[in-house]
């Protein structure tokens, strides 16, 4: 494991990255929080030129993306481009789009056709391909979940994972087993933690201020050959920069840097 592995998903502060000025001031605190890396995501139109030199200006490394299934599917030449022009080796879609799973077994397999296809040609482009999971994931169709079709039905040399660790939990799922089953299919993993508020929601919190089994997940990272952990907060109940740096601060005291 490389000596910095932490990084920031900027899908956490996507209200601030609507523009290039907006993703200059939040790169520049995530880099005084301490990351070194980030997950692009969610940005708005801003041009790619311009978010490499504020990458490299406040020395930040991009670890990953997440690109939408329409570019993945009819610009991914343009994709690929951008990925290069950000030294950014791994590249994510953030889950199955719905008509997918409309259709039941059948569209899930068509998806696993696409995304074997999408993860060949980022393959042979010296990229990788990995699929981000939510918990609907773990509903069961045709005797099996969601993820078992998914990871089942695609070749692990073109189709990665980006298991998120609250998703997995939310459906049932056990993060350790599921990281363990994910060994040298997983460049990146999402960090974010669970806790309840009144008799039975869950809601999402920062790294190490909930209930998830952090040592036990993070020794599975270990197994797994996990290179990026990526820490990720789609609802924050405060100021989404605090609750990226008070997962930040959890994480360097559980050994992580």
């Amino acid at each position: 494991m490389s000596n910095n592995v932490l990084a920031a998903q900027l899908y956490t502060v996507r209200d601030f990255t609507k523009t290039i000025e907006g993703v200059t001031e939040t790169l520049k605190k995530i880099r005084k929080i301490g990351y070194t890396a980030v997950q692009i995501s969610a940005f708005g139109p801003v041009d790619p030129v311009a978010v490499k030199d504020v990458l490299d200006s406040e020395g930040l490394t991009c670890c990953i993306t997440h690109i939408g299934y329409d570019r993945l599917t009819g610009d991914l030449p343009a994709v690929i481009e951008q990925h290069r022009l950000w030294n950014c080796k791994h590249v994510a879609i953030g889950g199955v789009p719905a008509p997918f799973v409309g259709d039941g077994p059948e569209g899930l397999k068509r998806f696993a056709e696409i995304a074997n296809h999408i993860g060949r040609k980022l393959h042979e482009a010296g990229l990788t391909f990995s699929y981000h999971n939510h918990s609907f994931e773990f509903a069961r169709t045709g005797g099996k979940t969601i993820m078992e079709m998914i990871y089942e039905g695609t070749d692990p040399r073109y189709v990665k994972a980006e298991l998120d660790t609250y998703w997995v939990q939310h459906g049932g799922g056990d993060p350790s087993a599921w990281i363990r089953k994910m060994k040298d299919r997983m460049p990146v993993v999402h960090l974010k933690d669970m806790v309840i508020q009144g008799r039975s929601d869950q809601v999402m919190a920062e790294v190490g201020e909930g209930n998830l089994n952090w040592p036990a997940i993070l020794d599975a990272c270990r197994e797994a050959n996990v290179e990026w952990y990526a820490v990720e907060q789609d609802i924050c109940q405060r100021d989404p920069f605090e609750c990226l740096a008070t997962s930040y601060r959890n994480l360097r005291a559980m050994g992580l840097k």
